[in-house]
């Protein structure tokens, strides 16, 4: 039923899968690293593990590998720019969420993206090699939820979108 596939017909049938969009943040010896993630999902209840994957050959890998704590931030529409800045390779390391408003974790000492929909505070369960990414489980040890109703920030079709509500 047709041809091996190759990366260019994968990314265009992964484009039509619309996802949610968040900010994964650690902070390593007072550094704080940052990466937009579209590829974060839910994994278990007992314990309440999250995942993630994180590319091999890129500066956020190296920085999750110097700690166990990490936060992620579900980003509302209104938080494209954070999102498109935030996915920038070769942006300054330093002062990169300078920009971006945030807070401290109080338990992982995480940058959270303030006004995301929901924020949760990580610990490293278990970090898998898979390709040229790794996966990597979060215990999930906080967890922030806004009550407010607003849009999330997707990614459909390589743009940023928002929910069209009926």
């Amino acid at each position: 039923m047709g041809t091996e596939p190759s990366e260019r017909d994968f990314r265009e049938a992964f484009s039509r899968f619309a996802t949610g969009i968040t900010v994964v943040t650690c902070q390593v010896d007072g550094v704080d690293h940052a990466m937009t993630a579209n590829s974060f999902t839910s994994v278990s209840l007992d314990p309440l593990l999250v995942l993630v994957c994180i590319e091999r050959d890129s500066r956020f890998h190296d920085a999750m590998s110097g700690t166990d704590d990490w936060s992620v931030s579900i980003l509302a529409h209104s938080a494209a720019s954070v999102a498109r800045w935030l996915a920038t390779k070769g942006r300054p390391l330093q002062g990169q969420l300078d920009i971006v408003p945030h807070a401290r974790g109080e338990r992982t000492g995480a940058a959270l993206i303030k006004d995301a929909l929901a924020t949760m505070e990580c610990r490293t369960f278990a970090s898998y090699p898979a390709g040229d990414h790794d996966v990597v489980l979060g215990e999930v040890l906080a967890v922030s939820v806004i009550d407010e109703e607003i849009e999330p920030l997707l990614y459909y079709r390589r743009r940023y979108r928002t929910l069209e509500v009926d």
